[in-house]
């Protein structure tokens, strides 16, 4: 046991005196600080004024059209259309749209044209086609001598109420924000585990490469080194995520109150969709609070913490069994994705069917499986899992973890000492049987 503890304490001094992790400790929070404030310089950023030319020979839409800070629309319809096209293609105009003149409504919504050099968004078309629809179809009820106002008046909006078997008001959005909340620790756990997983394995391909491997083997067993290794490393990574947590947060308070800038989005579009909110939960809002506080917190905290240490151990002992198998990273690719495909899948399953069912079949069997669990897992907890489930998921990563130390030494043993061969992954299986 002292071994070991010396094996940590001396990876997690040599990872936090690096000058590498100490420069990308103080480094990255404000590389992403900065991200955020040049974002949001970005979008307090006006874009350039767009001319669009109508060239309207029914003379009924080019009014439809009103400019905004986009887009500036232009009636030139009185102008030839040769000329225009030319002055599409000296680039005087953005676009040149074209509404001919014809006797039937049905022929003219196939005949109208969008001329331009380069191709237009999706949502500039489609909102194009919107406008000119709506007066068509308006002109259309006129001459059937139907009347606009009865058929707008007549229109349903059906606004579903929701109500719990207990009696009590449900809230739309609900299981939204749920998985947004499971989703955010899911990730964290994932970007943990990718990031410190691969310290562990350059730490091992490191050590083996400059043969100093060869002395510490000589007075440790390899699992006491590959458990060091993967503990001193979590515990520098550890270290190094409360820092970037503490000059994250303190770094952004001082230049949104220094400078006024805010993260990502402009003031005007954070007031806008704060009014927007406001507006349409005003009434909910004290609900929403109470439904979040309703939610199992203590539950989401302390299983989020395990299922890091119990899904950072398992991947990280791949991770250092890859890295002795190994003599550069390089080598190291052909068996990173098998490893890293699990941790996908997790976050799929977890978007795209917990939120519709999170104690379905494919939720639940995926928050047990061991290489999803920590991921999935944590995306159901905020909809309420029975703690047998949760329990049970937890004893199965750990023993599968105990497990996969148990081969993952066996390979670790044999590859720490392989010098100059490309292993395979027929090799690696033979070398678990040694």
């Amino acid at each position: 046991m002292s071994k070991l503890v010396l094996i940590i304490k001396r990876e997690f001094i040599a990872k936090v005196r690096n000058k590498s992790f100490i420069v990308m400790t103080f480094l990255s929070p404000l590389l992403f600080v900065g991200i955020g404030v040049f974002v949001g310089y970005l979008s307090t950023m006006k874009a350039e004024l767009k001319t669009i030319a109508i060239h309207d020979k029914t003379g009924q839409f080019v009014n439809e059209f009103k400019s905004d800070e986009e887009y500036k629309y232009v009636d030139l319809s009185r102008v030839d259309l040769k000329v225009l096209k030319d002055s599409i293609i000296s680039e005087s105009y953005e676009g040149l749209l074209i509404i001919p003149k014809v006797e039937d409504n049905s022929k003219l919504q196939k005949a109208i044209q969008f001329v331009s050099n380069d191709s237009p968004s999706v949502s500039f078309i489609d909102n194009l086609e919107d406008v000119i629809a709506k007066k068509i179809t308006a002109e259309n009820f006129q001459k059937a001598g139907l009347d606009t106002l009865k058929i707008n008046n007549a229109k349903a909006t059906v606004a579903i109420n929701l109500e719990k078997a207990s009696g009590e008001e449900a809230l739309k959005g609900l299981n939204e924000i749920k998985i947004i909340i499971g989703g955010a620790f899911g990730y964290l756990i994932m970007m943990f585990i990718i990031l410190y997983g691969n310290m562990v394995m350059r730490s091992v391909i490191e050590e083996k490469t400059s043969r100093i491997i060869e002395v510490i083997i000589s007075s440790v067993k390899p699992f006491q080194l590959m458990m060091g290794k993967i503990i001193g490393t979590s515990l520098a990574g550890i270290l190094q995520f409360l820092i970037w947590v503490i000059l994250g947060l303190s770094a952004m308070f001082i230049v949104s109150s220094m400078f006024g800038v805010h993260m990502g989005a402009s003031a005007e579009a954070q007031a806008q969709a704060m009014d927007t909110a406001q507006q349409a939960a005003d009434s909910n809002i004290g609900m929403y609070i109470k439904e979040l506080w309703n939610l199992p917190i203590a539950t989401i905290l302390i299983s989020f913490i395990i299922y890091f240490i119990g899904g950072y151990f398992l991947y990280s002992s791949f991770y250092a069994s890859i890295g002795a198998a190994v003599d550069n990273e390089t080598d190291s690719q052909q068996f990173l994705l098998p490893i890293i495909m699990p941790l996908i899948l997790g976050v799929y399953i977890g978007f795209f069917t917990v939120m519709n069912d999170p104690n379905g079949t494919v939720a639940t069997v995926f928050s047990m499986i061991p290489l999803t669990s920590p991921i999935v897992m944590m995306m159901r907890i905020p909809f309420g899992v029975p703690m047998w489930q949760i329990i049970l998921s937890m004893i199965i990563l750990f023993s599968t973890f105990l497990g996969v130390v148990w081969f993952a030494a066996k390979i670790y043993r044999v590859g720490i000492l392989m010098y100059g061969k490309k292993p395979t992954w027929k090799e690696l299986i033979r070398w678990m049987k040694y």
